[in-house]
């Protein structure tokens, strides 16, 4: 394989011969229709970085090198002096269709043009009709394929836009080879074999030209298919039937390990921007049960390793975020060596292999995520070192039937290709594992961390777990509720309407203020908005108050309203259909709350409230709401020795009369609000009945509901800062425990899935 050329180290070697040099002209280097930078100005060494407007790429050059002699060179030379612009992006030719035709017939086909398929009399389409030449130069939806039913074993695989194959019979053990035609280059697999369960063996090929990118979509859909495979573990749930179905793992052994490429020819914002990524990756990854292990390296001509994965081996706490944040790329690093990273990550299994023995080194899982261009002049080629993780991981066990490596699903090498010119034919060779895509080009890095939150946020398979959100505003229509899933809009209708907030803990039930219903109230009066795309208002079949709620309770102790136990379930007609922008929030007390706190064994109610609840003012968030307006609030939840001072409060409330305060706040209940140390949020008519909630990595936990308050300053959906003696109080989830479990966790009945809650 070549030696990838690194202009900047070359420019390095000259200064060193020659130590008289010149800066770089400005003049002739603009590009017609986009525009450039430059990383050292127009220094000797500096890059000269090209860019276009979306649709267009830049050309003849994506970047060029200031040369110590004062001259501007590319890394891929031009046979003819071209100028400098942004050409419009073309898509592969789609004219490969076999027993089928392609219109309009064009010699290219550019960013918009619009392709329709036909097959002959005889063929039946499978595949898209109609496809679309996009801005990142790929060709919409799936590749058109003319069949029909021969009898052949496997599917006739098609022939992808811009490709040529040879092989044309499909039967067990038959194979098909693809190349591409010009200057394209072939992603996937270029041999595929016909497998005894009608399947094709390797992923579907794809010729891309080099200006051809992934989108963020792609790369989530791509990697977290992937990924997701490391996180998730196969195991049967009905031995009767051998029915299995994809839970997260909560045992075995997953060893992440990631580099980051930070020499001369990747730009810094890359290089932060691929830091925050992994930030977000780790994040996401923490909201599982799963506790991975992490090596994280940072690499040029030396290597610093920010978190050393044997750590992890030590039980002591290792604190990767907090490492990841503080480091910082300060010097000047001229050459590169890919291989010394993958030869640390050796080391390391190697290291992990010998402490903990073969036979338990068989269980671990690698996933290698390495973020570079592909250039290096240093270390020589890294082929042969990942050969030797491979051989190390695979274990030299072959399928006889398929000849495949049962143990290819141990390990996964991912590559995110940065930088402004990225060596695609170097990088690809280096990837490993099953599951879909593993080489990625990503044209900004920047939206990766969005990629990286929707990797395993929108899987199928872990939709249905509780407190998964999206933690950012997309600005998209349907964002307030990726943001908040379980929010839940209920409304009770008799002669006047009253309105509350809920929320969603369990696909059957929605948990509310008991003070939402007055007597009298029948389900036929109760409506829940809930939009899962089947209808946005539900049914409601039933709900159930506290059996201790009595409003009228205290009324000859001065207290007029009394909310203690002030809860209530709504048992809705049928499930919500889950999904990324419908799903339930955790709740305490329950075995998915556990999990989702990363408790792992016999876990308890207490430990999920010494972990939520930890100090004596913790941040906690509600909602307030007004049509489609949906807006967070933060308070200070007032524990332990401040909870006295706060509660006094309650004795401005308007219909209390007793010098007590602790008649009308029982211990039931957690006080927010006031002014100091922080100015809290106050909860506004229609905001009762709504989760009180605290985020923990990338899960939320309900711990409370806004029952009432001292106050009535506000609308609905307004955002009302606390006056000086402004108290909301709100009732703890903690101490209801046994009326959530007699109907949530109820496994009697066959209406409704229960929820596992923890016997202590």
């Amino acid at each position: 394989m070549r030696m990838p050329i690194c202009w900047s180290c070359t420019a390095a070697l000259f200064y060193v011969m020659w130590p008289v040099w010149s800066d770089c002209p400005e003049q002739d280097v603009a590009i017609v229709g986009g525009h450039y930078k430059l990383t050292r100005d127009l220094q000797p060494g500096s890059m000269l970085i090209y860019y276009c407007p979306e649709g267009y790429y830049p050309y003849p050059y994506l970047t060029r090198v200031c040369q110590p002699n004062g001259t501007w060179k590319s890394a891929r030379v031009s046979r003819r002096a071209l100028p400098q612009r942004c050409r419009l992006v073309e898509c592969p030719d789609p004219n490969v269709l076999i027993s089928g035709n392609v219109s309009p017939p064009q010699e290219k086909y550019y960013v918009d043009n619009e392709t329709t398929y036909e097959c002959d009399s005889g063929y039946t389409l499978r595949g898209s009709s109609r496809r679309i030449c996009l801005p990142n130069g790929k060709w919409s939806g799936s590749t058109p394929i003319c069949s029909r039913d021969t009898g052949d074993h496997c599917a006739d695989p098609g022939i992808p836009a811009g490709a040529m194959r040879s092989g044309n019979i499909f039967g067990i053990d038959d194979k098909v080879k693809y190349s591409c035609i010009d200057k394209l280059f072939l992603m996937g697999s270029s041999e595929r074999k016909c497998l005894e369960s009608g399947q094709w063996t390797g992923n579907e090929p794809a010729c891309y030209f080099k200006h051809t990118y992934d989108t963020p979509l792609e790369v989530s859909q791509a990697f977290g298919s992937a990924i997701k495979e490391s996180l998730t573990t196969l195991e049967s749930i009905n031995d009767v039937q051998g029915e299995r179905k994809i839970r997260i793992s909560k045992n075995g052994t997953l060893n992440i390990y990631i580099a980051v490429d930070i020499s001369e020819s990747i730009q810094k914002d890359h290089v932060e921007s691929a830091k925050k990524a992994i930030l977000k990756l780790i994040t996401k990854i923490s909201s599982f049960s799963v506790s991975p292990n992490y090596e994280l390296l940072f690499f040029s001509s030396e290597l610093s390793e920010v978190v050393n994965i044997l750590d992890f081996f030590e039980n002591q706490p290792v604190d990767i975020k907090g490492r990841l944040t503080k480091f910082k790329v300060n010097a000047e690093h001229t050459g590169t060596d890919l291989n010394l990273a993958f030869k640390t990550i050796l080391e390391r299994m190697a290291l992990i292999k010998q402490r903990v023995g073969e036979k338990a080194f068989e269980e671990h899982r690698h996933a290698i995520i390495v973020f570079t261009d592909g250039v290096y002049n240093m270390g020589g080629s890294p082929l042969p070192t990942v050969a030797k993780i491979k051989h190390m991981v695979y274990m030299n066990k072959i399928d006889e039937e398929t000849g495949q490596n049962p143990r290819d699903e141990y390990l996964d090498i991912y590559i995110f290709g940065i930088g402004a010119e990225i060596y695609d034919s170097d990088l690809r060779p280096l990837t490993a594992g099953t599951g879909g895509e593993h080489f990625f080009k990503l044209l900004e890095i920047q939206n990766l961390q969005e990629t990286f939150d929707n990797i395993i946020a929108d899987e199928e398979e872990v939709v249905g777990l509780c407190g998964l959100h999206k933690d950012y505003d997309t600005g998209l229509a349907d964002s307030t509720r990726n943001m908040f899933p379980w929010k839940a809009a209920i409304t009770v209708q008799v002669n006047v309407s009253a309105y509350c907030l809920g929320s969603l803990v369990s696909p059957q039930f929605i948990l509310t203020a008991a003070h939402c219903f007055t007597f009298g109230d029948e389900s036929e009066h109760v409506t829940v908005e809930i939009d899962d795309g089947n209808g946005k208002y539900k049914k409601v079949k039933t709900f159930k108050l506290h059996p201790n709620y009595n409003i009228n309770a205290k009324a000859d102790e001065g207290v007029k309203e009394f909310y203690d136990y002030d809860v209530a379930l709504i048992q809705l007609m049928e499930d919500v259909q889950i999904s990324p922008s419908v799903r339930p929030i955790c709740i305490p007390c329950t075995q998915e709350t556990s999990n989702a706190l990363g408790l792992v064994g016999n876990s308890t109610c207490k430990q999920q409230e010494e972990k939520l609840l930890a100090t004596q003012l913790e941040k906690l968030f509600f909602l307030t709401s007004k049509g489609s307006i949906t807006q967070k609030k933060e308070a200070h939840a007032k524990l332990g020795d401040n909870r006295d001072e706060c509660i006094r409060y309650a004795l401005d409330a308007e219909g209390i009369k007793t010098t007590n305060p602790k008649i009308p706040v029982t211990d039931n209940f957690i006080c927010t609000g006031g002014q100091t140390p922080f100015r809290d949020h106050i909860a506004c008519t229609g905001d009762s009945g709504g989760a009180v909630f605290k985020n923990y990595e990338h899960r939320t936990v309900q711990v409370a509901l806004v029952s009432w308050g001292t106050k009535s300053l506000c609308k609905s959906g307004e955002l009302k800062e606390s006056v000086k003696n402004s108290r909301d109080f709100h009732l703890n989830l903690f101490k209801v425990i046994p009326f959530l479990k007699n109907i949530l966790g109820n496994n009697t009945q066959d209406e409704y899935a229960p929820l596992q809650f923890l016997r202590t």
